[in-house]
C-alpha cells in the first residue's frame, strides 16, 4: 500500500469514526438516546445512569415499546441493573420514551464523583 493510499484509508476511518460517534446521542429524527444503567423504575418513568454518572429521568407513556433480544416485551420485563438504550422525544425539560431497548443486566455506571 502506497503513503497516499495509506492516508486515504485513514481519512476514510476517521470520517466513519466521527459519523459514528457524533450520531450516538441522537435518535431518530428529533428523538434522543438515552444508553446507560436503570436505578429506578416505576409505572411512569425510567431513571437511567448515564456514562457521566448522572441519571436521567424518562417517562413511560401508554404507547412506548419495550425490546429484548428485538422482541416484544411488556414493561414488567424491565429491572434495576439492566442496561437500556431508549429512544425519547424531548416535551419541554422532560423526556418521553417511545422506545425502550433492554440488554443484559452489566457492571453499574459509577455515580459521579
Amino acid at each position: 500500500m502506497t503513503s497516499k493510499q495509506r492516508a486515504m484509508a485513514f481519512g476514510t476511518i476517521a470520517v466513519l469514526s466521527f459519523l459514528m460517534i457524533s450520531s450516538l446521542g441522537f435518535g431518530h429524527g428529533d428523538e434522543v438516546h438515552v444508553m446507560g444503567t436503570v436505578t429506578k423504575v416505576d409505572v411512569s418513568s425510567i431513571s437511567v445512569r448515564v456514562a457521566d454518572g448522572t441519571v436521567k429521568v424518562v417517562r413511560i407513556l401508554p404507547a412506548t415499546k419495550f425490546l429484548k433480544n428485538n422482541l416484544a416485551v411488556t414493561p414488567q420485563e424491565l429491572k434495576v441493573g439492566d442496561r437500556v438504550v431508549i429512544h425519547a422525544k424531548p416535551d419541554g425539560d422532560a423526556l418521553n420514551a417511545t422506545e425502550v431497548k433492554i440488554g443484559v443486566a452489566g457492571k453499574p455506571t459509577p455515580p459521579a464523583h
